[in-house]
């Protein structure tokens, strides 16, 4: 799931973009805490049903004197259940764990605990078997959207009748789990589903959400995971969503740099790297939306039949990337220059020809959105530009609407994860579980300065650390959120060492969550599985 409110106001209002400057205080890292507050190593019994959190759990001793604070939001014990799975063709017996790993700060003090969700094959040799760690974006949104969307061992269907508020939250089988060829860990940030703070203050909350704050954490969550479950030797991939192609870069990185682990490969699935391209004053956002904005009109004039691919959008590219951009930096002054690509952009996307040329033929995300098929009353979705609903003011001169493509997934996935969690998985927190915190991406702390949020730094490091880092970048065709274009704009630039044959880039018919359409989500787990190999 992908860039929140606050992110969208970030990126079309800033002038003097942010740069990640914030300190992120001292993890505890290579620390052992105090025996008052270690947890257990092994993995503890599931609870009994109706258990809720809050005890301390076996092992601990006498409470450290912040205890009382951080007893009260401990999440339970670690549940440790066995599962297994009929799919077409083979069945599936792992081990499925729902958990916690707590953080302490270099004082020993506990500072939150930090939810997942694991599976692993049972009667895998663990020194080949893959593991992979999974995060979704927002900043604020939960695994759940990868979990139960793409690669978990259990799938809602978010596409079709299932894309609606009312729809049933019951989990099918899913015969595109990645559990096939590697062993899965979902990771959910401090404030989303279930994790939380257990520290009061503003200070512990201020160090996470920030963008350092966040990759610290997780980064270390990872370390202390493969250490827990002895999976050191395992091959190590990370898959992030949305603002999980600035967390992923970033976490890697921190992994092979400071928590002495190595990772074979990175996935990024509809990615942002850098926020520059998403700026009020960059003209690349009007570059990078161009191919997304042309497709959403062809498939309208398809019917929605499927026939849309990246290949026939060579002609938009091209001229987004040409004509288009050199039309742009002439500015609005040059008359002759602003109508000609008004024109052009109002035959490529089906806007009023009069609308584009009353805004110059530069579509803001929101702008499109409504104008596109403005006289039946209707906004496109931007996560998904295909799916449309109804405005609800639609004679207003300014956007009161959703996301049709986004918002309707809400509740299905919350109570599907709830019940997951809760009763087939056995682990059963107090407390909300939070898909998607608006108070989390509100909050977030993104520096002061100069330069704008992006990992693309990152990306080179790591590519150039390693020559067996391979990295796979997947999107789809129809995001307004995070548009393909962006992310092929900058791995072009990437410098030779990283070629084709360690960086791939996937577009497929489908929005920010591609994988929400089952031929996508076949071909991407074909693309993952080949990565892995």
């Amino acid at each position: 799931m992908g860039i929140g409110p606050a992110l969208q106001h970030y990126a079309r209002v800033v002038i003097a973009l942010l740069v990640v400057s914030i300190a992120t205080g001292a993890w505890a890292d290579d620390e052992t805490p105090p025996p008052s507050q270690q947890q257990p190593a092994a993995t503890t019994p599931a609870p009994s049903a109706g258990q809720k959190g809050g005890g301390r759990r076996s092992g601990d001793t006498a409470p450290p004197s912040n205890a009382p604070s951080a007893e009260q939001h401990r999440l339970p014990p670690d549940s440790t259940t066995k599962q297994t799975l009929a799919l077409p063709g083979r069945t599936l017996n792992f081990t499925a764990t729902a958990g916690s790993i707590r953080l302490f700060d270099d004082k020993g003090e506990p500072q939150a605990d930090i939810a997942y969700t694991s599976y692993q094959l049972d009667g895998a040799d663990r020194t080949d078997r893959p593991v992979t760690f999974l995060f979704n974006g927002g900043p604020g949104a939960s695994s759940a959207w990868l979990q139960f969307g793409d690669a978990g061992p259990w799938r809602l269907s978010i596409s079709g009748d299932g894309a609606v508020s009312s729809a049933s939250p019951d989990l099918l089988p899913n015969a595109e789990t990645w559990l096939d060829f590697t062993d899965l860990v979902f990771i959910d940030p401090v404030g989303t589903g279930y994790s939380r703070f257990v520290a009061s203050g503003d200070e512990v909350r201020k160090r996470l959400f920030s963008v350092d704050g966040d990759v610290s954490s997780i980064a270390l969550v990872i370390r202390r995971w493969l250490e827990k479950y002895d999976r050191l030797l395992s091959p190590k991939f990370v898959a992030g969503e949305s603002y999980g192609g600035i967390r992923g870069p970033k976490i890697v990185r921190n992994l092979q740099t400071q928590q002495g682990v190595g990772v074979r490969g990175l996935v990024l699935i509809s990615p942002v790297l850098d926020f520059r391209d998403y700026s009020g004053s960059s003209l690349l956002q009007y570059v990078t939306s161009l191919p997304t904005m042309a497709a959403v009109a062809r498939e309208a004039k398809d019917a929605g039949n499927g026939s849309v691919t990246r290949a026939g959008l060579a002609d938009v590219e091209k001229y987004a990337q040409g004509e288009f951009l050199l039309d742009l930096i002439k500015g609005q002054v040059d008359k002759e220059a602003t109508t000609r690509l008004a024109d052009k952009v109002a035959a490529l996307t089906g806007i009023d020809q009069a609308v584009s040329r009353r805004l110059a033929g530069r579509f803001e995300i929101g702008e499109f959105r409504r104008e596109f098929d403005r006289r039946s009353g209707r906004v496109t979705g931007r996560y998904d530009a295909s799916v449309s609903g109804f405005d609800p003011y639609p004679d207003s001169s300014f956007f009161h609407f959703g996301d049709p493509s986004g918002d309707p997934l809400m509740a299905p996935l919350t109570s599907a994860a709830v019940d997951l969690t809760t009763r087939k998985l056995n682990w059963r927190p107090d407390g909300s579980y939070q898909l998607l915190s608006d108070s989390v991406n509100q909050a977030w702390d993104f520096g002061r300065g100069r330069n704008p949020a992006e990992s693309v730094s990152q990306l080179r490091q790591i590519l150039a650390l390693d020559p067996n880092m391979k990295l796979l970048v997947g999107h789809g065709l129809f995001d307004l959120a995070t548009p393909y274009f962006a992310s092929k704009i900058i791995l072009d630039q990437l410098p030779a060492y990283a070629g084709p044959n360690r960086v791939k880039l996937v577009v497929y018919p489908g929005g920010h969550m591609f994988y929400s359409r089952d031929g996508a989500r076949q071909a991407f787990r074909a693309e993952i599985q080949a990565l892995m190999k």
